[in-house]
Formats: C-alpha cells, sequence, structure tokens
C-alpha cells in the first residue's frame, strides 16, 4: 500500500512541478523587469559599432562571471558563456547581438545615444537602431534567471552574445558565419539554437513565428562600368557610363516584375548606391552601382544572379561599354525548422497567452542568424516593442534615426527563452 502511495505521488507530483517551474520562471523574469530596462538603456547609451563591441563585451562578461557562468570570447568581441545544468539533458542555444549601427539617434529620451565613432575612415554618430540593445538585456536576464535555477535545468545552455550581426567592416570577418566557424556550435555540441529580435511594428508582448524560410537570403552586388569620358556638351564623343547605368536598373527591375514566378517565393532586386562623376559637365568614364537581392528559394537565387550578369553586360556592350559584375553571398535564409517551430508554439501560447501568438509572412529582411541553422535545427521569433495602442502603420523603422521601442515588456522575452530550456525535452 505504501509502494503504492508514493507512486501515485510522484505521479501527480510531475505536472505540478513543471507548473510550479512555468510560475517560478514568471516570478523571477518579472523581478528582474528594473534591471532588464537598466541593461536595455546602459547599452543603447554606449552603442557599439561592429567588431568594435569591446565595452559591451567587458559589460557582459563580468555579468556572466558574477553569476557563476562560465565564460570564452570569440569572433573578436563575441561573447559565449555556457550554464551546465544539475539534469542530464541536450544542449540548446540561445543568441543575442549586439553591434549598433551608424545613425544619428533623433529620438529625445533620456537615454538617447550621443556617441560617436570611425566608420569607413569618417567620424559618424552611432545609434542602436536595431533593437539589439534589447536582445542582449534579454538574454542577461534569461542568464540571471537560469543560473538561479542551475539544478533543475536539464542539460547544457549556451549564451551566445554575437557581433557583427549588422555586418563586418570591409575586409573584416564578424558575425554569426565567424562564430560558427570558431567553433560556437561545438564543444559541447548544440542540438537545438534558438533567436529572437524585437520589432518596432509589433506590439509589445506578442511573438510572430514562421516555419520554414522566415528571412531571405542577402546578396550583395556591385557593377561597374567602364565608358569613355567627354565634356558634357560633347556627349558624342563619350560613351556614357551614366545612361548605361540608368538602362541597366531599369531593366533589372524586370528579373522581378517580369521574370521570376512571385508566387513561388519573393524576389527583391534594389540598387542602393550609385557613384560617378565629379561636376555637372563632365561626362565621366565610370561608374559603380551597389546593391542587394533578396531570395527565399536557391534556384530563384541562382536564376536571379545569371539574370544579372546577362543584362548587365549584354546593355553595357550594347553601348559600346563593358560592365564587371560582382556578387556576394552574405546570408543564408533564415530558415525555421519546421518540426521544432510547429512544437514550441504551444509552449509560447502557455508562456506568454494564446493571443499573443501568431504566425507572420516572411519577411524581406535578412539575419545572419541563419548561419547556425546549418549546425544545428534553428528557431527564429519575433518579439513585439511597439508601444500597446500604436499604429504598427506609423510605427519608425529599423535602421532609421527615429528608431525606437518599449521595455516595458523585456521580461516576456525572458520568460520565452527560459520555459524553452525547461520544455524543451518534452518537445
Amino acid at each position: 500500500m505504501r509502494k503504492i502511495l508514493l507512486s501515485l505521488c510522484h505521479f501527480i507530483a510531475l505536472p505540478l512541478f513543471a507548473q510550479n517551474i512555468e510560475q517560478l520562471i514568471a516570478q523571477k523574469a518579472e523581478a528582474i523587469q528594473p534591471k532588464l530596462v537598466e541593461w536595455r538603456r546602459q547599452i543603447h547609451q554606449n552603442p557599439e559599432l561592429s567588431n568594435r563591441e569591446f565595452k559591451t563585451q567587458q559589460y557582459i562578461l563580468a555579468h556572466l562571471k558574477k553569476l557563476g557562468i562560465e565564460t570564452q570570447t570569440m569572433a573578436k568581441t563575441g561573447v559565449v558563456g555556457i550554464l551546465r545544468g544539475g539534469k542530464p539533458g541536450p544542449v540548446i542555444a540561445l543568441r543575442a547581438d549586439m553591434d549598433a549601427l551608424p545613425v544619428e539617434e533623433r529620438n529625445d529620451l533620456p537615454f538617447k545615444s550621443t556617441v560617436k565613432a570611425e566608420y569607413l575612415g569618417e567620424q559618424v554618430p552611432v545609434m542602436h537602431a536595431c533593437g539589439h540593445d534589447a536582445h542582449v538585456a534579454i538574454l542577461m536576464g534569461t542568464a540571471e534567471v537560469l543560473a538561479s535555477m542551475k539544478k533543475d535545468i536539464p542539460g547544457t545552455v549556451k549564451f551566445i552574445f554575437q557581433p557583427a550581426e549588422e555586418g563586418a567592416p570591409p575586409g573584416e570577418e564578424g558575425g554569426a558565419s565567424l562564430m560558427v566557424k570558431e567553433g560556437v556550435m561545438d564543444h559541447p555540441k548544440v542540438d537545438a539554437i534558438f533567436g529572437l529580435h524585437i520589432e518596432s511594428w509589433i506590439e509589445e508582448g506578442k511573438v510572430y513565428y514562421k516555419p520554414g524560410p522566415f528571412m531571405a537570403a542577402s546578396d550583395r552586388f556591385t557593377i561597374k562600368i567602364k565608358g569613355k569620358p567627354s565634356h558634357g556638351s560633347q556627349p558624342w564623343k563619350s560613351i556614357d557610363p551614366i545612361t548605361t547605368g540608368a538602362q541597366i536598373i531599369n531593366a533589372i527591375q524586370q528579373i522581378v516584375s517580369r521574370q521570376e514566378d512571385l508566387t513561388k517565393a519573393p524576389v527583391v532586386v534594389t540598387v542602393g548606391k550609385i557613384q560617378a562623376g565629379v561636376r555637372h559637365n563632365i561626362i565621366p568614364g565610370e561608374l559603380e552601382m551597389v546593391g542587394t537581392i533578396r531570395t527565399f528559394d536557391t534556384t530563384m537565387q541562382n536564376d536571379v544572379h545569371r539574370r544579372l550578369q546577362h543584362i548587365a553586360t549584354h546593355i553595357a556592350e550594347a553601348n559600346n561599354a563593358t560592365a564587371e559584375v560582382v556578387i556576394y553571398k552574405n546570408n543564408p535564409v533564415t530558415f525555421n525548422d519546421i518540426e521544432l517551430t510547429h512544437k514550441i508554439v504551444p509552449l509560447l501560447q502557455k508562456t506568454i497567452g494564446a493571443e499573443n501568438v501568431q504566425e507572420t509572412r516572411w519577411v524581406t529582411g535578412a539575419e545572419d542568424f541563419a548561419h547556425y541553422g546549418s549546425k544545428a535545427p534553428a528557431v527564429f521569433l519575433y518579439y513585439g516593442g511597439m508601444p500597446k495602442g500604436n499604429d504598427p502603420t506609423k510605427a519608425p523603422p529599423h535602421h532609421t534615426p527615429e528608431f525606437m521601442i518599449s521595455d516595458a515588456m523585456l521580461y516576456n522575452g525572458v520568460k520565452v527563452f527560459c520555459n524553452i530550456i525547461f520544455h524543451f525535452t518534452k518537445l
């Protein structure tokens, strides 16, 4: 009879333990909300550009060491924390990016950035114009909560604080690709990785997800056109790279509008920079344009590359000019493991409320988080930072001087990460 009672008690205790863990996570996450805000605003006031996150690195290292978490540095300014739980289980990685952008903040905030730094040889203003300050704060908070529950953690947690998500300076390696190259997904080998990105247009506290292809592959291209210079009053003596370039720009837009099957997946081709000439009355001899290609399908990606090369070289030839096309593959598609994404949705709903969890569409923005997915199943989520009641169509875009997010519900991000760690083996 005593054995039966003990077995019954054990059976009843299992769901109660799970429930208590969720309640404890919620209590601990909400209790550190003031710290989350403090950390986020400290980082916001002291932004650093890609591969230059030296102070941010030290700030994170001091926090992790204080918690008794093993630390290591890699990828120039990256930080990895390892927390070995008291129970056997998988190795789960959580990632936050650290870098800011060369943008001048226009928001009137008490913690507004006034920092300047060198970028491409010039002094530029620096701002966290993409929310990476919030990502760091959430992961720091997650580390604090999990460290306090270490004995109950099933497995090992890797906290990845990654530099240079926005791209390393020219001539340097950096970001997720360098972290992977230096072995961040090994020793111990990661079984799954999760990340989130705060969004200025999603209401605070909400989480958006998408199984499969989520964010686009991002490729950068340059087209260098060589013609023949002349006086601006005598264009017939020139081979004008500017008019040639204009024709190329118009023609490559037809790759999207007329040549790719957009019912299969979106495609974007954008020219973002043109450089040519020195004054109004001189036709220059050369022109360079730089742009980006965004795709979600490898076959379509390769086809766009081929068409871009063909169009640029042949239009240049038709104008007696030459065009050199170089395409650099930056980030692959951010692909959310389909099975794992579907499995965590009920957990997300239980953690923050079903009304706060929503499936979304693919996004033509890119994320170097995609590189981690080549090593382990990966899931990347969007997390809301727009104040409640605001109009999402009027939200300031990312990478702009007016970019702003609410930090009133950062604790929900901590709850999401912590519950993933404790419930992963049950998914």
